[in-house]
């Protein structure tokens, strides 16, 4: 009997979207075009990003091999385009207005007086282990004072971006200074062992997760598909809100409550017509992912065996949609309260929990207001499985936090029936 409720209020519902022309447009269609637009969007600046070089100021005063080789690195590095008809004050004033990220200055006679620091530092050291070394040579060779690579970036210039050109900058010199040591070692203890061709002996080498062969590294596509897939979930909380309001003013309200059907028959009758229209939302994103972003040049979106897990991690989140909707539904006393709350709380639970903007990206602040949203838990969900192969073991606190928050709203939204109907 109760198996007959709950298929006849299923069915209420599916009529009720029968007669919502509007709200299967903004249920299906609505989150296609924006996946479409967004990730296009987003992946023509990643491209643009990549095959572009950023211009920066170069003056070499010293004209040697010093200056030469950091001028050679940073051209080989594929990330900067020199340019060098200038003066350090013209750089300046160009770096200073705006113009140009950064300049960096070579001092002049910078490879002379390098050598000349290395080779008497040299010459002190062999000369402690009682090796006589060329005294018109040692009096020629003294050290001079330590020369500064001037760098001028634009105030404006992102920290971490000033940060890792002074890295480079200083990795460069270094490999430098230990080349012409080693340089300077052999000549005055005449080896002939090449000590250059010593590599170091600590490397940095990356490891991604992998699935068979192809590394797995995150594009725009992996981010935009979970991504819009639960912002599209998400905003079935407006035509459900909107359907419970139109059961108040319309009395169905009324007439479920004096039948011999349990109100959780309803809500249940609700959730299971909503949960099958995520599912079939989340299956139109990935088709679009599979079938049409390949067509139009972007990276396709690979599910190999994950749509499971994809499509549990999908129930949950539609679960928590399903729950936070029948709540502002049952809650609201008309359509212009429950659809413009509706709409405007998905789209700040969006860009609170990541959809808009990476919250690696966030403030601190953001960042630890970004775990209590429920988009974050299920896109988090979604990234293990797609970016780190996890399984259902791996995802399961996000799926327990998005049950919970189905269960919590939804159980409010019982008490605050009971107590309205109890007036």
């Amino acid at each position: 009997m109760l198996l007959y409720k709950l298929w006849r209020s299923f069915v209420k519902e599916i009529l009720l979207l029968k007669r919502d022309i509007g709200g299967i447009v903004i249920i299906f269609v609505m989150p296609l075009l924006l996946i479409i637009t967004i990730t296009l969007i987003q992946d023509s600046t990643f491209k643009n990003l990549e095959g572009s070089k950023i211009p920066i100021i170069f003056i070499d005063n010293d004209k040697s091999e010093v200056s030469k080789n950091i001028k050679h690195e940073l051209e080989n590095s594929k990330t900067f385009q020199l340019l060098t008809n200038y003066t350090e004050k013209s750089a300046q004033d160009a770096v200073f207005s705006g113009d140009y990220q950064m300049a960096i200055v070579i001092p002049e006679n910078l490879t002379k007086d390098l050598n000349s620091n290395i080779d008497a530092k040299v010459q002190a050291i062999v000369s402690s282990f009682g090796i006589e070394a060329d005294s018109a040579s040692a009096k020629k060779n003294t050290q001079v004072k330590a020369k500064d690579i001037h760098l001028y970036f634009d105030p404006a210039t992102n920290i971490g971006f000033k940060n890792n050109v002074m890295n480079s900058v200083n990795k460069m010199v270094f490999e430098i200074e230990n080349k012409k040591i080693y340089k300077a070692f052999q000549d005055q203890l005449g080896t002939t062992e090449n000590l250059e061709e010593n590599k170091n002996l600590i490397s940095f080498k990356e490891i991604t997760p992998k699935k068979g062969k192809v590394d797995i590294m995150p594009n725009s596509v992996q981010h935009n598909v979970p991504a819009w897939a639960l912002f599209a979930i998400f905003f079935i909380v407006v035509p459900l809100s909107i359907n419970l309001v139109k059961e108040k003013s319309q009395g169905t309200s009324v007439r479920v409550r004096v039948s011999p059907t349990p109100y959780y028959i309803h809500i249940l009758g609700k959730t299971f017509t909503y949960l099958i229209i995520c599912i079939i939302q989340f299956l139109l994103m990935v088709a679009v992912g599979i079938y049409l972003f390949p067509y139009m040049d972007l990276p396709q979106f690979d599910v190999t065996g994950k749509m499971f897990h994809l499509i549990i991690v999908t129930i949950f989140a539609g679960l928590a949609a399903i729950g936070f909707g029948v709540l502002l539904g049952t809650l609201a006393d008309t359509q212009e309260q429950s659809a413009p709350f509706g709409a405007t709380s998905v789209v700040v639970l969006a860009a609170v929990g990541g959809i808009w903007v990476p919250v690696f990206l966030m403030p601190e602040f953001m960042q630890s207001i970004a775990k209590f949203s429920p988009m974050n838990w299920g896109l988090n969900a979604y990234y293990d499985i797609i970016l780190r192969n996890s399984g259902i073991s791996g995802i399961a606190k996000e799926l327990v936090l998005l049950f919970l928050f189905y269960i919590a709203m939804v159980t409010i939204s019982i008490f605050y029936e009971r107590k309205q109907n109890a007036v």
